[in-house]
């Protein structure tokens, strides 16, 4: 065999030895090797660097690229900033895009221990004191991002000028369905159909088996660690004190908040507006990218032209 073609068997057999396990890992642990291929495609997408920030709750990361007016996307519970990497090339060019892991999500701190939504806002607060003194930002919220930030906009109004709410709150819902943190895969398989919707893309088992061995100590368990603490930090009642223009953005197939929550959020708010995503469920950043980053756009120029 000639050196040349030992080198190509050798070669094609390690190849074929990597994907193997890489195919194992995937199969394994779907959930960390998605979030691997996210926050790489984060960083590709829009060239955006990471860095750490230290505020009070520990250090938090922060992706940040582009300039312009300031853009800040806030992911849901249990997610990271990689939920925008398919959002954020379509930004770049017009926008200075500021992108956290919130506290105990992704690669924030605190690593361990429980969480709580007033550790979201205390982090958020900080990093804008930070990164866009005398600047207020756009924020973009999903989930648990949309509350925070409509706790910045209640505490601290100054720090920005539009929200765009994306299926979440700061008012509390009346989901009954099933639990948030599933102990088997029925309740794993009724989850995502809430989530993603009956229609939404059918989750096969292995991927449901990884999301129920991660909900028992990921970030979603540790919020949850203390649900009076969450419920002290609700705004019902009390919208009409958020006076900035406010655009939600809404999955329609959303059933654990769905379209009648965000039309008490419009009902309560000075100035609001509701665009529907029909075919999007809890995530439509992640579920339907180019649709929701058509709608997100054209709410952002138009803001911009006002």
């Amino acid at each position: 065999m000639s050196s040349l073609l030992y080198v190509f068997v050798i070669g094609g057999g390690l190849f074929f030895v990597l994907a193997f396990f890489a195919g194992l890992v995937f199969y394994l642990h779907p959930l960390a090797a998605n979030r691997f291929f996210e926050r790489r495609a984060l960083k590709r997408a829009g060239s955006l660097q990471a860095r750490l920030i230290s505020v009070s709750t520990g250090n938090l990361t922060l992706w940040e690229a582009g300039g312009g007016p300031a853009v800040l996307l806030l992911h849901g519970a249990g997610d990271h900033a990689g939920t925008w990497s398919k959002i954020v090339p379509h930004l770049k060019g017009k926008y200075r895009v500021l992108i956290p892991d919130l506290p105990g999500h992704g690669g924030s701190e605190p690593l361990q221990g429980e969480l709580d939504i007033e550790m979201m806002f205390t982090a958020v607060n900080e990093l804008l004191d930070m990164v866009s003194p005398g600047e207020p930002v756009t924020i973009v919220g999903n989930s648990l991002g949309a509350w925070v930030a409509m706790l910045v906009a209640d505490r601290q109004p100054e720090k920005t000028n539009r929200l765009i709410l994306v299926n979440g709150g700061a008012i509390r819902g009346d989901y009954k369905g099933p639990g948030l943190i599933p102990r088997n895969l029925d309740e794993a398989r009724q989850l995502m159909s809430v989530l993603m919707g009956e229609k939404g893309e059918k989750v096969p088992d292995f991927v449901l088996k990884d999301l129920i061995r991660e909900s028992q100590s990921g970030p979603l368990m540790r919020l949850m660690a203390n649900p009076s603490k969450m419920g002290a930090s609700l705004l019902d009642g009390k919208l009409g004190g958020i006076h900035q223009p406010v655009d939600l953005l809404w999955g329609g197939l959303d059933q654990m908040f769905d379209l009648s929550y965000a039309k008490r959020l419009a009902d309560e708010l000075p100035e609001a507006r509701i665009a529907v995503l029909e075919n999007c469920g809890h995530v439509p950043q992640r579920q339907c990218p180019a649709a929701f980053t058509a709608a997100l756009l054209k709410i952002l120029e138009n803001f911009s032209g006002d």
